[in-house]
């Protein structure tokens, strides 16, 4: 196999050539030459089998014999000749021998091997070329990347940059656009309110225009009834005036009163308690209990019973509310607000104080919650029924103040420390009536329980030896304030209690607000004497602070105050009932009254007064 097949197979051996090399590299041992040349002939089949698998090797071959072009073979075979003559020199040195020897052998032999020894050294030296050309071609593709990769970061933000400037340019036109369009959407968005609002006013019109027309009629008719009732106890009042041995007939009054209640099957009355109970539970008030409350209030005044009228009032206009909204075929749930207008009705009509007549019922049945959903019908039934009263010649009750002293520390203080008097009153008044209605239920026939109470009533009487404490006492109330406080027995306060707890509490009706008005104005104005301390103003402020004692209502005693005794107390009325309500604790004259959040912190109690 010469050079030129070699080099024109790009060094690829087949298996033919293979044999040959092994041929000569016997015949080379077997003639005793250098062991140097079978070496080399041993060696070329692993770079021709290396040659064969890398490819680039071809290439760079191929392309190296290109470039050795018209290059005499003979010359690279002397090269190769030259090369293995220096590889043997060391052996021998003599040069003639050397000449014969090389002359000797075999051409054929000579020439395949000094081939082979020419391809070994020429692919040692491509491989070492190769790589560096591979290394040189890495580094100039890695830094074509790299160019590549900020050429396209460049044109990128060039992009984004032509974008935000097309963009701006855009923009500027529409600027006014913008504007033009948020104030239209302004607009936009106040008529949808005012539409959303007049829809939703128009679709509560029906319910909103029955409730007023159920608080103008409500207040027409309870005021009209609660008129009348006024008119009936004062006119029963002055007849027992007129007549004061009628007292002894208050036994078979008591009688009475329990014969009608029974007959018109009303045996267990709960009195106000029912009606505070129907507020909060939704349940109805029979009808029936106007009229028997009607009678048996006025029964007690004529007779001398110790007893009032607004807490009567309040039951007549309950009972009449619930009836009309029966008539009217209300639902079941507005029970509640039917109830709280004829209430307002009553107390307003009875007492002639509109603005606490209104608030009072929404107010006195669940401490720390507000009806406000009964505020329009009960304010329009309470203005009604007042302006009616007055037609009916009625008068609201009002005292002169005369001139307020300014509110300074020590009046402060003074205020304060009746309000605490007022408070343990209250209490002390509450549970009196609770524990004389518990020790006269000892007697199981009712109308032995009331005619025992008249029978009390009488003695107590007449050992007191007047009526002072007998009826209502709205004349010992309007002797508070006219200067006359010498003429009030000091433990007034305490008798009136005494009265009033036994007259109640054996079975005869009425109501226990104004005995507590009785009970304050008597407490207040001997304090006010005590002290030096205005004893019209004393008593003014333990009336409001009884008021708020006994019901655990300070929203309203602060409406009845403004509307008796005027607006120049404003300060020492706001200490009174504030500090009553707080020290009163959970006491209440109504255990149908449920206290559902703590005056002392915020959270729900749940839990009926004590007495």
């Amino acid at each position: 196999m010469d050079n030129d097949t070699i080099r024109g197979n790009n060094f690829i051996m087949t298996e033919p050539g293979l044999n040959d090399l092994d041929q000569d590299t016997s015949k080379t041992k077997d003639s005793g030459t250098n062991s140097t040349a079978p070496d080399s002939a041993v060696s070329d089949p692993l770079i021709s089998d290396s040659v064969e698998k890398s490819p680039e090797i071809k290439t760079n071959t191929d392309k190296q014999t290109q470039n050795t072009g018209s290059q005499d073979p003979t010359d690279a075979n002397m090269s190769g000749t030259e090369a293995l003559a220096d590889t043997n020199a060391p052996a021998d040195t003599n040069a003639p021998a050397d000449t014969d020897a090389l002359a000797d052998t075999n051409a054929p032999a000579d020439t395949d091997a000094l081939s082979d020894t020419e391809n070994l050294s020429e692919t040692e030296n491509l491989s070492d070329s190769e790589a560096s050309k591979k290394a040189s071609s890495s580094k100039k593709r890695s830094a074509s990347e790299k160019r590549r990769k900020e050429v396209s970061k460049k044109s990128a933000s060039l992009i984004k940059g032509k974008r935000k400037t097309s963009a701006a340019k855009n923009s500027k036109p529409d600027a006014p656009r913008g504007i033009r369009f948020r104030i239209t959407n302004f607009f936009a968005q106040i008529r949808q309110g005012i539409s959303q609002y007049f829809t939703t006013v128009y679709a509560s019109l029906r319910t909103s225009a029955k409730w007023i027309f159920f608080g103008i009629l409500c207040g027409a008719v309870v005021g009209t009834i609660a008129s009348i009732f006024a008119i009936a106890i004062k006119a029963g009042t002055q007849i027992r005036a007129a007549f004061p041995p009628l007292l002894y007939a208050l036994p078979v009054a008591g009688i009475i009163i329990v014969y009608a209640y029974r007959r018109l099957g009303f045996a267990k009355d709960g009195g106000t308690n029912t009606i505070l109970e129907a507020i909060r539970e939704g349940e109805q008030v029979p009808i029936r209990m106007a009229p028997l409350i009607f009678l048996g209030t006025v029964l007690t005044h004529m007779f001398g019973g110790s007893a009032g009228r607004e807490g009567a009032a309040l039951q007549i206009g309950g009972s009449i509310g619930n009836g009309l909204g029966r008539m009217l075929h209300f639902k079941n749930t507005d029970t509640k607000r039917v109830i709280m207008c004829g209430m307002s009705a009553a107390f307003s009509a009875l007492f002639g104080t509109p603005l606490a007549a209104a608030i009072l019922p929404i107010e006195i049945s669940t401490v720390g919650i507000m009806y406000y959903s009964s505020l329009v019908p009960c304010v329009l039934s309470s203005l009604v029924a007042f302006y009616i009263s007055q037609a009916f010649g009625l008068r609201g009750e009002a005292y002169p103040l005369g001139d307020v002293m300014p509110l300074t520390l020590p009046s402060a203080l003074l205020t304060v420390l009746l309000s605490v008097l007022c408070a343990f009153a209250a209490i002390l008044f509450c549970a009196m009536m609770d524990k004389v209605g518990k020790a006269f239920r000892f007697l199981k026939n009712d109308y032995i329980r009331a005619a025992a109470g008249g029978v009390i009533v009488v003695l107590m009487t007449l050992a007191v030896g007047s009526q002072t404490y007998n009826g209502a006492g709205a004349n010992i109330i309007e002797m508070c304030f006219e200067n006359r406080p010498s003429e009030i027995f000091a433990l007034a306060f305490l008798l009136k209690m005494i009265f009033t707890a036994v007259t109640l509490g054996s079975g005869y009706k009425g109501g226990e607000i104004v005995p507590s008005l009785f009970i304050g104005a008597t407490l207040g104005v001997k304090f006010g004497a005590l002290i030096g301390f205005s004893p019209s103003l004393c008593a003014a402020l333990g009336m409001c602070a009884l008021f708020c004692g006994v019901t655990n209502c300070p929203v309203a005693s602060l409406l009845i105050c403004f509307e008796m005794f005027g607006f120049d107390a404003m300060p020492f009325f706001l200490l009174a009932v504030s500090f009553t309500y707080l020290f009163s604790g959970n006491f209440g004259l109504y255990h149908g009254q449920v206290i559902r959040y703590s005056k002392y912190e915020p959270g729900k109690v749940n839990a009926h007064t004590h007495h």
